[in-house]
C-alpha cells in the first residue's frame, strides 16, 4: 500500500492524534459520573445511599468531600508527573515512541482503576493513570503542532478537542444510562467506564507504527533527510505522484527549521527542566519567561471553573433545585452543547487570534458566573419561585460552558506547543501539562469543600478569576497565530515581557533576520563577562 500524502496524511495525523485527547476526554469525563454511582461512593467509603423510589433509583450522599475530593485530584498528581516525564524523553527519543510510552502507563493504570476495591487502590491506580495521561498530554499537541502549518496549527489542535469533549459527553450518557440498571446501585454503573477508556489507546497506540516522526524532531537530531521527506508527504497538495503540482517547495520551511535549531543547539546548558524555570543561560530566548505564562494560562483556565462544572455538575444542579435524575440528564445536557461549541473555537482560533478568543471568552464567562451564583443565591432566598430561579442559575452554567468551549478551553492548550523553542519544545509543553495539573488538582480538591461550605458564592470566586485574566493577557500574552513556530524565537527576544514591547522588538528582529537573535545572544554573553 502507497504511503499517504497530502491532505489525507495530514487529517489522518489529526485523527489519530484526536484518537489521544478523545481518550483524554473520555477519562475525564467518567469521573462525573462515577461520584454520583452508590455503589463507588459506598466501596470509596465517601458516604451512603437512599432509596428514593424507581423514578429516581438510588441516590448517593457525600459525607466526606475532603477524600472524594482527594480521589479525583490524585489523578493530577499523576499527569503532573507523567508531563515531566514525557516532556523529558519527548525531546529525546521522539513524539511517536513517547506516546507509545504514555498509552502503555495508561493501560496499566485503567485496568486497576477499574478493579479497585478501596480508596487507597483508587488513588494509587488514578496516579498511574494519571502518568499515562500526562506523557500523551505534553507529546500529543506538540506532534500536532509540529506536522500542521502555521496557518492552520491552532484549527488543527482545537479540532482533537472538539473529540476531547465528545469523549466527555460520550462517557457522561454512557453512565447516566447505566443508572438505570439495578435502579443505579450496581457495579457496572462505574467500572464499565474506566474499562471502556482502554478502547481508543488500543486503536490509537498500533496506529502509530504508520504515523511519521515530527519533521522539526528530526531536524534536530540531524535526521534532515527524513525531516525533507515528511515534509514532502504532508505539505503535497495532491495524493496522485503523476500530478506534476504534486512536488511542494518545501526547502524554505526546511531551512529556516535548520537554520533555528542551528541557534537554538548554542544554548545547550536550558536543556533541563531547572535551567527552563530559572532561564540559566538561555540568553535572547528567554525561556523562564515563556515557563511562566504556559504555567499559569493553564492554572487559571481551570480556575474560570470549568472543572467544577464537568466533574461536578450533577451536584451543581441539584443545588439549583433539580432532582437527582433531572440533574444528571442536565449534566449530559450541557456536555452536548459544550462538545457544539467547540467548533466554534476550530473557526476562530486562527481567525481571531489566540488574544481576542481569551479576551471575549472571560468577559462572557465571567459574567456568567456571577448570573449563576446570583440567581443561586435567589434560589435559596425566595424558594417560592425555585422553578424560575433554578432554571435561570442552570441556563448560566450551561452559557458559561459554551463560551469556554469556543475559546479558553483550546487556547491555553495550543499557546505552549508554539512558544517554546524546538530544542525543548516538548519540555516546554509539559511545564503547560504541570501548571494545568496544579490548576485542576488544586480545584478539583478544593471544590467539594467549596460547594459544601459557601455553596453558590464559588461561582463569584471564578467570576472574579475570569476578570483578571483579561489585563494578565492583554499585556503579557503575545499573539502567536499565523506565525511560524520559528519566527516566534523572534517575538520573545525583547528584553521586556510587556507585549507592546515584544511586538516592536520583533517587527525590528524580522527586517534584520533570525540570525540576530544569536548575534544578541553573544553581546549579552561579552557583557556578564565584563561584569564578571
Amino acid at each position: 500500500m502507497a504511503p499517504l500524502k497530502g491532505k489525507r496524511l495530514y487529517y489522518t495525523i489529526n485523527l489519530v492524534a484526536g484518537l489521544a485527547i478523545f481518550f483524554f476526554g473520555f477519562d475525564q469525563g467518567i469521573m462525573g459520573g462515577i461520584n454520583t454511582s452508590p455503589d463507588y461512593v459506598k466501596t470509596m467509603n465517601l458516604g451512603y445511599s437512599t432509596y428514593q423510589g424507581p423514578s429516581e433509583g438510588y441516590v448517593a450522599t457525600i459525607t466526606n468531600p475532603t477524600r472524594q475530593g482527594g480521589i479525583v485530584s490524585a489523578y493530577y498528581l499523576g499527569t503532573l508527573m507523567g508531563a515531566m516525564i514525557g516532556g523529558a524523553i519527548g525531546d529525546r527519543i521522539g513524539r511517536l515512541k513517547t506516546m507509545g510510552i504514555g498509552g502503555v502507563w495508561v493501560l496499566f493504570g485503567a485496568a486497576l482503576q477499574c478493579t479497585s476495591q478501596n480508596m487507597s487502590w483508587m488513588i494509587c491506580a488514578r496516579i498511574i493513570n494519571g502518568i499515562g495521561t500526562g506523557h500523551l498530554n505534553a507529546i500529543v499537541p506538540v506532534w500536532s503542532a509540529e506536522v500542521a502549518t502555521h496557518t492552520s496549527r491552532g484549527a488543527f489542535i482545537a479540532s482533537e478537542f472538539t473529540l476531547n469533549i465528545f469523549g466527555m459527553a460520550l462517557a457522561y450518557w454512557l453512565e447516566f444510562g447505566l443508572g438505570f440498571i439495578g435502579n443505579g446501585d450496581t457495579q457496572i454503573r462505574w467500572r464499565l467506564p474506566i474499562a471502556l477508556q482502554i478502547v481508543p489507546i488500543l486503536v490509537f497506540m498500533p496506529t502509530l507504527y504508520w504515523m511519521p516522526e515530527s519533521p522539526r524532531w528530526l531536524v534536530k537530531v540531524g535526521r534532515i533527510s527524513e525531516a525533507r521527506v515528511v515534509l514532502q508527504r504532508v505539505r503535497a497538495r495532491a495524493t496522485d505522484d503523476n500530478d506534476s503540482d504534486n512536488v511542494p517547495n518545501i526547502e524554505p520551511e526546511l531551512n529556516d527549521i535548520t537554520e533555528t535549531v542551528a541557534l537554538e543547539h548554542k544554548n545547550a546548558r536550558k536543556s533541563s527542566y531547572w535551567s527552563m524555570f530559572w532561564g540559566t543561560d538561555s540568553g535572547n530566548l528567554h525561556i523562564a519567561r515563556r515557563v511562566q505564562l504556559s504555567v499559569w494560562l493553564q492554572i487559571i483556565q481551570e480556575w474560570t471553573g470549568i472543572d467544577a462544572i464537568a466533574i461536578y455538575a450533577p451536584i451543581l444542579f441539584s443545588e439549583a433545585g433539580y432532582s437527582a435524575r433531572k440533574a444528571q440528564w442536565l449534566s449530559g445536557l450541557n456536555e452536548i452543547t459544550y462538545t457544539l461549541s467547540t467548533l466554534m473555537g476550530v473557526f476562530t482560533i486562527d481567525r481571531w487570534g489566540r488574544r481576542f478568543g481569551l479576551w471575549w471568552g472571560a468577559i462572557g464567562q465571567g459574567i456568567a458566573m456571577l448570573l449563576a451564583g446570583a440567581f443561586g443565591r435567589l434560589l435559596k432566598t425566595q424558594p417560592e419561585r425555585a422553578s424560575q430561579y433554578g432554571g435561570a442559575s442552570a441556563f448560566f452554567i450551561f452559557v458559561y460552558t459554551a463560551i469556554f468551549g469556543a475559546t479558553w478551553l483550546t487556547i491555553p492548550w495550543v499557546y505552549p506547543t508554539e512558544t517554546f523553542p524546538l530544542e525543548v519544545r516538548a519540555m516546554g509543553n509539559a511545564w503547560g501539562v504541570v501548571g494545568w495539573s496544579i490548576g485542576n488538582g488544586w480545584l478539583t480538591l478544593l471544590n467539594p469543600v467549596m460547594f459544601n461550605r459557601i455553596h453558590e458564592n464559588t461561582f463569584y470566586i471564578f467570576a472574579v478569576v475570569n476578570f483578571l485574566s483579561i489585563p494578565m493577557v492583554w499585556a503579557f500574552y503575545p499573539e502567536t497565530a499565523n506565525r511560524t513556530l520559528e519566527e516566534i524565537d523572534l517575538l520573545f527576544a525583547s528584553k521586556s515581557p510587556f507585549v507592546w514591547d515584544e511586538e516592536r522588538h520583533f517587527r525590528e528582529l524580522k527586517r534584520l533576520g533570525p540570525k540576530v537573535a544569536d548575534d544578541i545572544n553573544k553581546e549579552e554573553g561579552e557583557k556578564a563577562a565584563v561584569e564578571v
